[in-house]
């Protein structure tokens, strides 16, 4: 018997609406991430002691399926985010042909992942919300803890697959980290590529961590 794929869950959000996507939708937060962002909004995705549920697509499916008028109704659905998503592209992958097929599947992630995850997700993928944080090396490494190798790689993978149109990014300004020319200078390079779609904000550091 085939084995049964699972992924560790740590939340599910319902009723949102005009945050993760067209419509209402659903968050679905994966546990664990290849980053260890200095003012990481969900340290509980990655920290040791962390909670979180092993579950199936199926079992997913169940927990969600209640939502199904408010997403057809509205064009929603349900979005994947964390932690990093794009690591449990099978469990997406399966999540997608058991889902009602006008269901939007939106996934939140770094696409920091090796790129055989990106090939799956693009099949079932209806909109990448990609946060880059900065486009230059020594910045990306210096706030995640990681090189952004595999982010340039996987971005210029979903440009030449002609997925930019299906793709927001996210471009933070980063206190201490970044400055309003080095976020211009990633604008321009991921034009380049061949994407249009940017989120510009600000973080807001949390002076309580």
């Amino acid at each position: 018997m085939k084995d049964q794929i699972s992924a560790p869950v740590s939340a599910i959000s319902r009723h949102r609406i005009g945050i993760d996507g067209e419509g209402i939708t659903t968050l679905v937060v994966f546990h664990s991430c290849p980053l260890r962002c200095r003012w990481c909004l969900n340290p509980q995705t990655w920290r040791e002691g962390s909670t979180f549920r092993m579950m199936t697509p199926q079992q997913l499916m169940v927990s969600v399926q209640m939502d199904d008028i408010y997403f057809q109704a509205t064009g929603g659905g349900v979005t994947f985010g964390g932690g990093e998503p794009a690591l449990r592209s099978r469990f997406i992958e399966e999540f997608r042909r058991i889902a009602p097929k006008q269901w939007k599947i939106n996934i939140e992630t770094s696409i920091n992942v090796p790129v055989e995850h990106i090939e799956r997700l693009i099949q079932v993928t209806d909109e990448f919300v990609i946060d880059i944080k900065d486009m230059d090396p020594a910045i990306y490494e210096e706030y995640t803890g990681q090189t952004n190798e595999k982010v340039i790689a996987n971005l210029r993978f979903l440009a030449e697959n002609g997925v930019a149109d299906r793709c927001l990014i996210r471009v933070p300004m980063i206190p201490e980290y970044n400055s309003e020319n080095d976020r211009q200078n990633s604008i321009t390079a991921l034009k380049a590529l061949g994407f249009n779609r940017f989120d510009v904000f600000e973080y807001k550091k949390d002076i309580n961590k």
